[in-house]
C-alpha cells in the first residue's frame, strides 16, 4: 500500500511538472516566415536557436519562464522563438551569427542582448529597451527610488541644447546596457554640485561624476566607459562588454566563497585601488591574482610581483603603462589563427556532445563525399591521354592482341585505315 501511494505521488508530481512546462511553453510563440511581415505591429523578444545547439537547449526552460513572467506582468512585449536553421533567410536578415541569439525587435530597430542568460536579466533588458529612451524624473522621491534600484544610471539636467541631442543619440545606441533619465535641477539631491548647465551625470558607487566635454571627449564614449562600476564581479558576458571600452581591465582572481585572510586582503587591496586611484588610471579594476587586459589589442599582463599593499598594485599598473611589463596574447595573425582553431574545436565538441548523430551527419557526409571524389580522381581511366609506346610497337603497323588476333580500336582512339591485300598474279593478267 505504501509503495502504491508513493508511486501515485510520483506520477502526480511528474504530471504536474509536464503540465507546468506545457503551460509555460504556451506563452512563447513558435515563429515562421510570416513573422517578417507581421512583427512591426508589436514589440517582440525573440530567441533565434538551432535544434542541435546545447546552449539553446539549456536556455529553453529559462525562455519559457520569461514568456510566462512577461504575460503575468502584463508586459506589451511578446515572447517568441525561431528555428534559425529552418528560417535561415530571416535569421540572416536580423544579423544572427551564433546560437542562441536574443534580440528585441521594436519597429525597424533590433537590439541585441549580451547579458547573462537568466530570467531576471533578460526581463530587465526587455523592459529597459521596450520603454521610453529617456525617462523623466519628475520629483525628488522618484529620483531616490531610481537611485536605490539601479547601481549605475545617467541623468541629463537642463533644457533643450546641443548636449541633449548628443545625449539622445548616445542613449539610442547604449540603451541595451544601462538606463537614461532626464530631470530638472530642483529634482537632483542637494549634495550634487554643478558648475554649469546643462549637464550629464552618472550616479554609481554611492557618488556621482559629471561629464566634461573638454576632458572626457565624445559623450557616447564617456558613457560607454562609465557604465560600469569601479569594482564589480566579472563573468564572461561582462568581460565581453568591457572589451568595447578599449580600456585596461585589472582582474583579481579569487574564490568569493573562500574567507581566508589572503583572499580577503587581496580583495580589499583591489577595492582600495579602484576607489582611490580612479582618476589616475581611469580604468575599471576588478576583483582579486591580478590580470590586466588591454581591450584595444587583446593583450593581457600577468603579475610580476607579490601584491602586499595598494602601493604594490599601483606600481604594477604603472609598470604596464611604462612598457616594462611583458604583454601576453594580442591580435597578431598567429594568435587569431589559434583562436579560430580553438573556437572550431569547441564548436565541434559541443555539437558531438549535444547530438552525436547530428555531428556525424554534419561532418561525416562532407568527408565521405570528399573521399569518394579523391578516390575517383585517383582511379580514373587514363584513356584519351598520352600513352608511352615502345620502339618495337612503332615498327608493327597492326597491333595484335594476346590471342594473336588483330586488336580492335578502343573508344576514343582514331581507327587505323584498312590496307587492301595485293591481288593474285592471274587476276592481274586478266585485268
Amino acid at each position: 500500500m505504501a509503495v502504491r501511494k508513493r508511486r501515485d505521488v510520483l506520477q502526480l508530481c511528474a504530471t504536474a511538472l509536464l503540465l507546468d512546462m506545457a503551460f509555460c511553453k504556451g506563452f512563447v510563440e513558435d515563429l515562421d516566415e510570416s513573422f517578417k511581415d507581421n512583427r512591426k505591429d508589436d514589440i517582440w523578444l525573440v530567441d533565434f536557436y538551432a535544434p542541435w545547439c546545447g546552449h539553446c537547449k539549456k536556455l529553453e526552460p529559462i525562455w519559457n519562464e520569461v514568456g510566462l513572467e512577461m504575460k503575468r506582468m502584463g508586459s506589451p512585449v511578446k515572447v517568441g522563438k525561431m528555428d534559425a536553421t529552418s528560417y535561415s533567410g530571416i535569421a540572416s536578415e536580423f544579423g544572427v551569427r551564433g546560437y542562441p541569439t536574443i534580440k528585441l525587435l521594436k519597429g525597424d530597430l533590433a537590439y541585441n542582448y549580451r547579458g547573462p542568460r537568466t530570467k531576471d536579466d533578460i526581463i530587465e533588458f526587455a523592459h529597459r529597451v521596450s520603454g521610453a529612451l529617456i525617462r523623466p524624473l519628475p520629483s525628488a522621491q522618484m529620483f531616490e527610488h531610481v537611485r536605490k534600484r539601479h547601481r549605475v544610471f545617467f541623468v541629463y539636467i537642463g533644457g533643450e541644447s546641443p548636449l541633449k541631442e548628443k545625449y539622445i543619440d548616445a542613449a539610442s545606441e547604449l540603451i541595451v546596457y544601462t538606463y537614461f533619465f532626464s530631470a530638472s535641477e530642483e529634482v537632483v539631491p542637494e549634495y550634487v554640485t554643478l558648475k554649469e548647465m546643462p549637464a550629464v551625470l552618472v550616479f554609481k558607487d554611492e557618488t556621482y561624476f559629471v561629464y566634461d566635454e573638454y576632458e572626457d571627449g565624445d559623450l557616447s564614449s564617456w558613457i560607454n566607459r562609465e557604465r560600469f562600476q569601479n569594482y564589480l564581479t566579472v563573468d564572461g558576458f561582462l568581460l565581453y562588454e568591457l572589451g568595447d571600452t578599449g580600456k585596461l581591465v585589472a582582474i583579481a582572481v579569487i574564490d568569493e566563497k573562500n574567507t581566508s585572510v589572503e583572499h580577503i586582503r587581496l580583495k580589499s587591496v583591489i577595492q582600495e585601488v579602484a576607489r582611490d586611484h580612479r582618476d589616475e588610471f581611469h580604468s575599471e579594476l576588478k576583483i582579486p591574482t591580478v590580470v590586466v587586459l588591454n581591450t584595444s589589442n587583446q593583450q593581457y599582463f600577468l603579475l610580476d610581483r607579490q601584491i602586499q599593499s595598494a602601493e604594490d598594485l599601483v606600481q604594477f599598473i604603472r609598470s604596464i603603462l611604462d612598457g616594462t611589463v611583458e604583454a601576453q596574447g594580442g591580435d597578431s595573425i598567429l594568435q587569431r589563427l589559434k583562436r579560430i582553431a580553438f573556437d572550431a574545436k569547441s564548436t565541434i565538441v559541443s555539437i558531438f556532445k549535444s547530438s552525436p548523430i547530428m555531428g556525424c551527419f554534419l561532418f561525416g557526409l562532407p568527408l565521405g563525399v570528399i573521399s569518394v571524389m579523391c578516390y575517383g580522381i585517383y582511379a580514373a581511366d587514363t584513356d584519351g591521354g598520352y600513352i608511352e609506346v615502345s620502339k618495337s610497337e612503332l615498327e608493327s603497323p597492326e597491333p595484335m592482341d594476346e590471342s594473336g588476333g588483330q586488336q580492335e580500336p578502343r573508344d576514343g582512339d582514331c581507327p587505323v585505315p584498312a590496307v587492301p591485300e595485293p591481288k593474285d598474279v592471274s587476276e592481274k593478267k586478266k585485268d
